[in-house]
This record gives structure tokens, C-alpha cells and sequence, in this order.
């Protein structure tokens, strides 16, 4: 097996992030639940199904 390169390890770190994300603001709306984001610093309260993605 080939071992990863450190840029191929970012990059499926990064694809995993998203994909999470992602997995939390779609729970959130089937649940008509909020998320907590910041704003330049200021903490928001943020209902899912406002979230564009």
C-alpha cells in the first residue's frame, strides 16, 4: 500500500470537514433546529433552514 502524501491527507481532512458540516446543518433542519455560528467574532444564533448551502 502506498503510504499519503501530507497533501492528500489535507485534502480528505478538508472533504471529511465539509462533509460533517454539511451531515450537522441537514439534522438541524429536519429537527427545525438552530445552529451557533460567529459573525466576525459575534456570536449568532442561527436557524438551519436560513443556511444556504
Amino acid at each position: 500500500m502506498a503510504s499519503m502524501t501530507t497533501l492528500e491527507i489535507k485534502n480528505k481532512v478538508i472533504e471529511g470537514s465539509k462533509l460533517a458540516v454539511l451531515r450537522l446543518i441537514e439534522k438541524r433542519r429536519r429537527e427545525n433546529s438552530y445552529l451557533i455560528v460567529s459573525d466576525n467574532g459575534k456570536v449568532v444564533k442561527v436557524m438551519a433552514k436560513d443556511i444556504k448551502v
